[in-house]
């Protein structure tokens, strides 16, 4: 009996945290900056395919929209040539993992020119998104 008191009573305790926990409600951010960003990647726009943005060289291409349990994913890629000189995210989830990771996958991407790049940890699911947006748009320039 002394010790159902404390078992109880710390029981209690640690689920105290899971009935207050308030999952991320997929609230999508319409604007994700990131930090490799160029100007080019925000000055043209582009429809479910690819259009030419400021100049001949660059074209911009949207990714399909990934609809994942944390909420919509979706990038826009700027590629002069085929090299990819941008990144930026359309669609987010809004959630502190996923605001971190976004300037980690901007970079792998930049660095491996394509869509294998590490799924960052703590934000799997937006990293899966993420890479298959970005698949899709690396595919959708190739078309």
């Amino acid at each position: 009996m002394k010790r159902a008191i404390p078992v109880l009573v710390l029981s209690v305790a640690g689920l105290i945290p899971v009935w207050r926990y308030e999952p991320s409600l997929g609230t999508p951010t319409t604007e994700a900056a990131s930090p490799a960003s160029t100007p080019s990647a925000e000055s043209g726009t582009a429809d479910s395919g690819s259009s030419e943005s400021g100049s001949a060289a660059d074209t911009v291409v949207k990714g399909s929209t990934v609809n994942t349990d944390k909420g919509p994913v979706q990038v826009q890629v700027t590629f002069a040539g085929d090299r990819i000189t941008a990144v930026k995210m359309l669609q987010q989830p809004n959630h502190p993992q996923t605001t971190a990771a976004v300037p980690q996958l901007v970079a792998e991407t930049l660095e491996a020119q394509s869509a294998d790049v590490d799924t960052v940890s703590g934000a799997t699911i937006t990293s899966d998104g993420y890479k298959e947006s970005l698949q899709a748009a690396i595919d959708a320039k190739g078309a």
